[in-house]
């Protein structure tokens, strides 16, 4: 199992978005990176990630898990190459993440969220997983 990071404006959609979708979970779409999509393409049932709010907020708000691997975008234009995977909530963060206490924290100076702001899809570490979660109350 791997773990990553998604990021996604709150006004778009949101944590709570994703967890009144249920089990059934919604597609990631819109992905225009080819960085972030090959992440996409890396990820596989089972692999989880923090979900994170941009925007004004900037902090881990969640834990969700990937429940389809990569498919077609249904968003993008016909033949285009983008990607999605469908994704599930899994549990909240009892406190959530700021990114200034990412950056604050020492051990998470070489994690991407630090080091590449804009990238939407990123992957994270067994350690930054550790550390992030312990951060968030878990």
């Amino acid at each position: 199992m791997a773990y990553w990071l998604l990021k996604t404006e709150p006004d778009e959609y949101s944590w709570d978005d994703q967890v009144k979708r249920g089990a059934k979970g919604e597609a990631w779409t819109g992905v225009r990176n080819f960085t972030a999509r090959r992440h996409l393409k890396e990820m596989k049932k089972g692999d989880k990630f923090f979900f994170y709010h941009t925007g004004e907020e900037k902090q881990v708000v969640g834990i969700g898990e990937v429940i389809r691997a990569a498919f077609p975008d249904p968003t993008a234009a016909k033949n285009d190459p983008w990607v999605a995977i469908q994704t599930v909530a899994k549990k909240p963060l009892p406190k959530p993440v700021t990114l200034a206490a990412v950056k604050a924290e020492t051990k998470l100076k070489a994690m991407a969220l630090v080091k590449y702001g804009r990238l939407s899809v990123q992957p994270v570490t067994d350690a930054e997983w550790k550390i992030v979660c312990k951060m968030g109350g878990l």
